[in-house]
């Protein structure tokens, strides 16, 4: 099951591996933020000392202490910290609202948080509204020196303590480290993982499929708080000794480039909808400019058009897969030299992946189903969410909630969330498919398309459609873009319906709430009746 690679023991703590696995390495660069370099002996030594200063707070091994900081190094140096001392960080999104922090605090009844000083207005704002007492927090100043009072300066909480001599005797079957789902539709849900996960995850994927090595210089758009960006640029690199760009600042084209260009990363590890926007930027450089060998994409299906003209331009192939908060990171994939863009590969060895219809049972080769993986990195359950966790997590099996079909040479193909897709005239619709063709034309920019009662209460495809600058909306352009759907997919995808939109709605993640253009629909169809 596990690719012929060894599992961790069963006392097992994975900071403390990373950091023996990292001993010989003291001098070399393990981290590049916007404030300068940390070497792998530096980090040892914040890691160890980072774990003796929570517990000095009074934290208890197995209790949870909040993780929300923009992307610098004392981000690993506090999750890989409270690991060390056997302390649960739950690490969460940057870019949510206090309400959705003060829920977080609520639910995982953290004791501490340590907070970036840009981040800390909308964590007193969730402090004030949590009946949850959290009795620190700690401060990064992330390169501001302003004091903060009421508060614990990071460097100053650190350099107060000793280094911990030893990791706590943790399992790698007992949980380690929480991340909450994306929140695309309700509360989000905490998903415990173990201390085993992560190492799973190098093992079967870092190290065979992305090839990861000690000389490579990563870089991940996507933040530490994801888990496909937790993977990236801590799990995977740290587990072969490489180096890792850090980027506080939003992921934009220009900025990514900026890193590119000056730090010259050997790995890149970014999004659809940010190597759509780095091959429209104005700004985008020559190849000789970078040092790339490979990037991967995660978090939606990635378009067959940008993928074939990245390689164009770049020279270098992405690898696009899927992976999940709940499996921790990427299962099914494509491989270096066996890209085939338009399809999310095979899977991974060490995971098994089937394909079931409405009935639980197999489909046949050819048709959609709906994705279920086992594998070595599931997370445990949805903390004190026993519904959800019973219908996600099914013995050795975890659901996706995506679906996808497999042709007759095992490549999978992404045919959207199982609570997006559309049954048009008896027969399956995947949004995405139609949300790739439209984005081919053109003076498309960005699409998001849904189904739509007819007077008759029969299913159409509706698409909203975000244009590019410079292209103006008519009921010429609209007609053809439906007849451009109409040449690229069978009759019955092309949207029934087109509206002209300047934005779609997304999640603090970026992906499309197609949910929300459903409720306006049904706001606007209820407003005439």
């Amino acid at each position: 099951m596990h690719a012929d690679r060894s599992a961790p023991p069963p006392e097992f703590n994975f900071a403390g591996h990373l950091l023996a696995i990292n001993a010989e390495r003291a001098a070399k660069t393990a981290y590049i933020d916007d404030r300068g370099a940390l070497t792998y002996g530096a980090l040892d030594e914040k890691v160890r000392r980072a774990a003796n200063a929570l517990l000095g707070l009074g934290i208890r091994p197995e209790d949870r202490v909040l993780l929300l900081m923009n992307d610098c190094t004392d981000w690993p140096v506090t999750f890989l910290g409270a690991l060390y001392a056997g302390i649960v960080p739950v690490a969460v999104n940057t870019l949510l609202t206090p309400a959705d922090y003060a829920y977080m605090l609520e639910h995982s009844r953290a004791r501490a948080a340590l907070v970036s000083r840009a981040l800390l207005p909308k964590l007193s704002a969730a402090l004030g509204a949590c009946r949850h007492g959290v009795r620190h927090v700690v401060v990064s100043r992330d390169g501001s020196d302003a004091e903060v009072g009421g508060t614990l300066d990071f460097d100053d909480w650190l350099a107060g303590h000793e280094p911990l001599a030893t990791s706590a005797p943790t399992l790698a079957d007992e949980p380690a480290f929480w991340l909450y789902s994306s929140g695309s539709t309700g509360k989000p849900k905490g998903t415990v993982h173990t201390h085993g996960n992560p190492y799973w995850t190098a093992e079967l994927y870092a190290k065979p499929v992305l090839g990861m090595r000690e000389d490579d210089i990563v870089f991940s758009a996507a933040k530490l708080f994801f888990a496909y960006g937790l993977g990236n640029a801590l799990t995977f690199p740290l587990s072969v000794g490489a180096s890792v760009v850090l980027m506080a600042e939003r992921p934009t084209p220009e900025a990514c480039f900026e890193r590119l260009t000056r730090l010259r990363p050997t790995i890149f590890c970014g999004a659809p909808t940010g190597y759509a926007g780095m091959l429209a930027s104005a700004a985008l450089p020559p190849r000789a400019q970078v040092a790339l060998r490979l990037c991967s994409s995660a978090g939606e299906a990635l378009p067959q058009d940008i993928g074939e003209r990245f390689t164009s331009h770049f020279g270098c192939e992405i690898i696009d897969g899927i992976g999940s908060t709940e499996m921790l990171h990427i299962f099914i994939s494509n491989r270096a030299g066996d890209v085939r863009y338009g399809t999310t590969g095979k899977p991974v060895e060490g995971y098994e992946v089937e394909l079931r219809g409405e009935d639980g049972k197999p489909v046949a080769a050819g048709e959609i189903g709906d994705l279920y993986i086992r594998g070595p990195s599931s997370a445990l359950m949805y903390w004190n969410n026993r519904e959800k966790s019973r219908e996600t997590f099914l013995g050795a099996w975890t659901k996706s909630g995506d679906k996808y079909s497999c042709d007759a040479d095992g490549y999978y193909t992404y045919a959207g969330r199982s609570d997006d897709m559309l049954k048009v005239s008896g027969q399956y619709v995947s949004p995405f498919e139609v949300e790739a063709t439209l984005v081919q034309h053109p003076a498309v920019l960005e699409a998001a398309v849904i189904g739509v009662a007819d007077a008759e209460g029969l299913t159409k495809t509706k698409a909203y459609v975000v244009l590019k600058p410079g292209q103006q909306a008519s009921d010429a352009l609209a007609a053809d873009l439906k007849a451009f759907v109409k040449s690229r997919l069978a009759p019955h995808k092309y949207p029934r319906q087109i509206e002209f939109v300047g934005d779609l709605p997304k999640t603090a993640t970026g992906k499309i709430q197609r949910f929300r253009l459903r409720e306006q629909e049904a706001a606007s169809q209820g407003a005439h009746a």
